[in-house]
């Protein structure tokens, strides 16, 4: 799976520059393997678990036993770290036979659209964003499984995470080219819709029920956070607004109370004050100093 012409991913990116040629081959394979900070630690870390887990019996068993999403809600409610650390683990054998599907899947997907992600978004929010959809496909993972709608049992995988990221990425750049398998060349948002569909579809008849639901949830997360990026600047503005409304108003009440206290020494003294008019006095004195100091 590759992409074409990724300089659609990039903001500010002009049409003039889209037909230079690379200077060199070099510079289109440098290019092509260009890692952004947070994908490329992502992809360290993945690999180094899942070759730790296939080299070692005894490490698998304890990382899955203690890491992995359980479908025990209690457990998952005492040990909440595995909402995050089961998205580290991978399937690492088959009928001792190591597989590779699993991991290479997921990292393909990390490697391609994460960078997309991570260049238009920037390195902090783009982690935080992938291991909140991975997250929540590993807590949903237990809800189900308590209601009978999925088998006890675990699950591991980044696949709920990588799944938030295509869906991001689809209606972010939804004309961006894919290749499947390196010859066959679709839009991004078309790739994403056949991935949720079969999604659903493996959900109702297929034997990784669990792994689908983090697929969905995954997918859920990733496009409610895109589609509701106007309304959550909305909702921030109105915060903001309405922080400065209420500062805006308290010192209209301090400059008020002010004005009574002042009046009342004029007329009668310093002496005639209150505590607390006098701690009044004393905040006003304190803010004017403050401002002089600005």
């Amino acid at each position: 799976m590759g992409l074409y012409d990724r300089d659609y991913t990039q903001e500010g990116f002009r049409s003039q520059h889209r037909h230079v040629p690379f200077h060199s081959a070099s510079q289109m394979w440098r290019s092509f393997f260009w890692v952004t900070p947070v994908v490329k630690r992502l992809l360290i870390i993945n690999t180094a678990v899942f070759l730790a887990c296939a080299l070692s019996q005894t490490i698998r068993e304890f990382l899955f036993t203690w890491f992995s999403s359980s479908s025990e809600i209690l457990g998952m409610l005492i040990q909440p770290w595995r909402l995050l650390t089961y998205q580290f683990l991978h399937q690492t054998a088959f009928k001792g036979h190591i597989v590779l599907r699993h991991i290479f899947g997921n990292m393909i997907g990390l490697f391609f659209f994460g960078r997309m992600l991570e260049h238009h978004w920037g390195s902090r929010r783009f982690l935080i964003f992938y291991l909140v959809c991975g997250a929540v496909g590993g807590a949903l993972y237990p809800l189900l499984a308590s209601i009978g709608l999925l088998r006890q049992g675990f699950l591991i995988g980044a696949s709920g995470a990588i799944s938030g990221v295509i869906a991001a990425a689809a209606i972010l750049f939804p004309r961006v080219l894919v290749y499947i398998w390196g010859i066959l060349p679709i839009p991004l948002m078309l790739l994403a819709a056949l991935f949720l569909l079969t999604s659903i579809m493996g959900f109702f008849g297929g034997s990784n029920a669990g792994g689908q639901v983090a697929h969905l949830a995954g997918m859920a997360v990733g496009a409610a956070y895109v589609l509701s990026k106007s309304w959550r600047a909305k909702l921030k503005l109105k915060m903001r607004s309405g922080t400065w409304e209420r500062k805006i108003a308290a010192q209209r009440n301090l400059q008020a109370e002010l004005d009574r206290v002042l009046q009342k020494v004029h007329d009668y003294g310093i002496h005639s004050l209150t505590s607390k008019e006098k701690k009044i006095l004393k905040q006003a004195t304190e803010a004017e100093q403050m401002r002089n100091r600005l």
